[in-house]
């Protein structure tokens, strides 16, 4: 038998478009020769639809879409998901569900056990588990059909547990497990992932289907890689990653383990990053994009990520020199746009910056001659910000924010300055990674500059500033924020990894103290294991200090 692994990127809520694309892939599927097309979790619905569970009408309108997809579909039996409506009167009011379809109707439904509301995932909001433990018969194989969550709990290869059942395991024998999927992306998850789906093929000895969503949709970012996993514990197919692709594997005549692919950090961070960001403006109905230039290497790394994602001529800079700003920078900002091909205007923002100054004067304490204090910078911050959505109103382009995770995790950004914006491109990227992903994109030739690489960070809000005058190190700074924000270590654990108590302490406040910041932030694209945003809920309004 042939299966086909469809991997394909939905759109959440784009019932009609997501319905086209599952018969189109079906089709390639069939005059392939596959017997069987296998298609992402919550397939119709698109992932992970949220809220639009909540409201009736969708629901009718999803399943209204199953049937018609099922009365298209001949010459193959395809596996989709879609939200199936509890008929008991007790419990959620769905379930999330793996649907059969053959000979133009829905034949069997496999409904979704394990609900996961741990980092990204608030499940059991929306659904109800599944209790039944059923087999299908599929070409002649007896078949166990899981959807995501339910592969993720083999004791043999989990130090622990989240759940108490294992679903594969109360399923019984079969020789072939099917798994539909919405993984979501972090650095470090395709390994650990394929790792899983050899342990649990070699361990049920069946062959294992793995069919995982690729796409962004909104912060999460999806990286495909569905794959084949052989009795023997080997990885006989592996889809691509971070795009749209139909395996087909033919289980009577298997090719051997394939040689899985090893990337740098780096080139997976961009590759995460350039899909989440290329999706999240398309799917949100823009089709341009607007950043703020300064020739700093977080609003370079934007820039070209952009252009990478939407096309260079779908971007524009925009120079926005204060009295601050070094000729050296805009020379940066120019250099960019001429490597990237990219439109880059100059608005001077002196004039308004002092025209600020001067009406906030009478309010303000008295200053030393030439103090700047933080009230000034964040004036000119600010001053940004409104140019930025100024040229989002006039050309209907989303406006892309540039701060970065070390930034964002201490609150060295401008609440509605530098913070602007519709989409927080690299607010998952801790600094010392914006550089690694900067010298990977310069592998082969300079497309950001050198020296914007060189130079040592700066805000150019005053007189010779430089980051390190306000933070650590960004090489001290990452691994604590690493430490503490995604591994929720304690002052004294981090210190005994050899940092400073002075300097973990005052981090760790920062950290805490700029929750209202981050609350109100763009959406950030999520690459790392934490991300800021629903994978990191804290209180704002909390006085929990470690002593």
């Amino acid at each position: 038998m042939k299966i086909a692994l469809a991997q394909i990127n939905t759109t959440v809520g784009a019932l009609h478009e997501n319905a086209g694309k599952i018969l189109d892939f079906a089709e390639r599927a069939r005059k392939a020769g596959a017997a069987l097309a296998v298609f992402p979790e919550l397939t119709i619905t698109g992932y992970p639809p949220l809220d639009l569970l909540h409201m009736p009408h969708f629901v009718a309108s999803q399943e209204k879409t199953l049937t018609e997809i099922a009365s298209k579909i001949s010459g193959i039996t395809a596996v989709v998901g879609y939200a199936e409506p509890n008929p008991n009167a007790d419990g959620k009011g769905l379930f999330n569900t793996a649907a059969i379809l053959k000979d133009g109707k829905v034949i069997s439904r496999h409904r979704k056990r394990l609900l996961p509301t741990y980092d990204v995932f608030d499940e059991s909001r929306y659904f109800e588990p599944g209790s039944q433990y059923e087999t299908e018969s599929l070409g002649g194989r007896k078949a166990a059909l899981t959807v995501c969550e339910d592969i993720w709990n083999d004791k043999g290869f989990w130090h622990r547990r989240l759940y108490k059942n294992d679903p594969v395991e109360q399923l019984g024998d079969f020789n072939l497990l099917l798994n539909i999927s919405g993984s979501p992306f972090h650095l470090g998850k395709v390994p650990l992932r394929l790792e899983m789906l050899k342990s649990l093929a070699k361990k049920r000895k069946a062959w294992t289907i793995y069919v995982n969503l690729v796409g962004g949709n909104d912060a999460l970012i999806f990286d495909g890689h569905s794959a084949v996993a052989a009795p023997d514990g080997t990885i006989r197919a592996l889809a691509k990653g971070f795009e749209e692709d139909l395996l087909v594997f033919d289980l009577e005549n298997p090719p051997p383990a394939v040689v899985e692919p090893k990337i740098s950090r780096a080139e997976e961070a961009y590759r995460a990053l350039v899909l989440g960001l290329r999706d999240y403006v398309h799917k949100c109905g823009f089709s341009k994009a607007i950043i703020g230039l300064s020739g700093g290497i977080d609003s370079a790394l934007v820039a070209t990520l952009a252009a990478d994602a939407l096309g260079p001529e779908n971007v524009r800079g925009l120079s926005m020199p204060s009295p601050y700003s070094s000729q050296g920078s805009m020379d940066d900002a120019y250099a960019l746009a001429d490597n990237l091909g990219i439109r880059i205007d100059k608005v001077e923002i002196t004039p308004m910056y002092e025209a600020f100054r001067k009406q906030l004067a009478p309010v303000l304490r008295e200053r030393k001659p030439g103090e700047i204090a933080t009230t000034e910078e964040n004036i000119q911050a600010r001053c940004r910000g409104i140019l930025l959505m100024g040229l989002s109103n006039e050309t209907g382009a989303l406006v892309l924010s540039t701060g970065n995770k070390s930034e964002t995790a201490v609150g060295y950004t401008t609440l509605y300055g530098d913070m602007c914006g519709g989409l927080a491109a690299i607010g998952d990227v801790p600094k010392v990674l914006v550089y690694d992903i900067a010298q990977w994109i310069n592998r082969e030739k300079i497309r950001i500059p050198l020296p914007t690489i060189e130079k040592p960070p700066s805000a150019e809000l005053r007189p010779g500033q430089k980051d390190e005058d306000s933070l650590p190190p960004y090489s001290v700074l990452d691994p604590i924020l690493e430490a503490y924000v995604e591994e929720n270590k304690s002052i004294p654990e981090i210190v005994k990894m050899g940092y400073d108590e002075a300097i973990v302490r005052r981090i760790v406040r920062m950290v805490d103290l700029n929750e209202y910041k981050r609350r109100q932030a763009a959406p950030i694209l999520r690459i790392t294991h934490r991300a800021f945003g629903a994978g990191r809920l804290m209180p704002i309004a909390q006085r929990y200090r470690q002593g």
